[in-house]
């Protein structure tokens, strides 16, 4: 059965819908909505935190430093980010200073992010960071304790590991390797999910 389904569509008008928006105190300080990026069909979704400078300068998430390496952590387990990925982030618009988001913030938004998941029906998600983890999950576990394995997440599989910028910070390979795991664990998952 052929689906008429748009996803791209959807998230444009989803997008658009989104512009303006006053609903967490997040939007007086904010450039622009970072709603996501990447392909609409793609089963594999990344999703961090928030938007940092570079990302509310140019509207896309993961643009700056961190987002470099996360392109090359993505490409090291054989994913493209833009033909094989989705990505955003838990809030669109960026905390000043780059601040965790608070509590009616994340809620402000998390209609939005199930939208966007709803619409793309991932296979894996991968959870950047201890934020977008525990956001994700439900707990105040910390990513050490949460990275290393696979968690159902409503009709997906998310993998919580280290955020670009965390890794950039503590460069040693003890956090490299754990990282490394965990993207390996997020492809053989996709890999189980998407064949047949």
């Amino acid at each position: 059965m052929t689906s008429s389904r748009d996803p791209g569509a959807e998230l444009a008008a989803q997008e658009r819908a989104l512009q303006g928006c006053p609903r967490c105190k997040l939007s007086k300080s904010r450039s622009t909505v970072v709603f996501g990026s990447g392909n609409p069909r793609a089963r594999f979704v990344v999703i961090g935190e928030g938007p940092g400078e570079e990302e509310d300068k140019q509207g896309k998430p993961f643009v700056g430093r961190a987002g470099q390496l996360l392109t090359k952590m993505l490409a090291s387990v054989k994913f493209d980010r833009e033909r094989d990925c989705y990505i955003c982030n838990v809030v669109k618009c960026r905390p000043e200073r780059n601040r965790n988001p608070e509590p009616d913030e994340v809620a402000a938004c998390n209609p939005f992010l199930l939208a966007q998941l709803d619409t793309i029906q991932p296979a894996v998600i991968l959870a950047m960071g201890n934020f977008a983890a525990q956001t994700m999950l439900g707990t105040k576990d910390g990513i050490t304790k949460l990275r290393g394995r696979a968690y159902s997440y409503r009709d997906s599989v998310l993998v919580p590991t280290f955020h670009p910028a965390f890794l950039l910070r503590n460069p040693g390979d003890q956090y490299k390797r754990m990282a490394w795991d965990d993207l390996k664990l997020a492809r053989r998952e996709w890999e189980r999910l998407t064949s047949g």
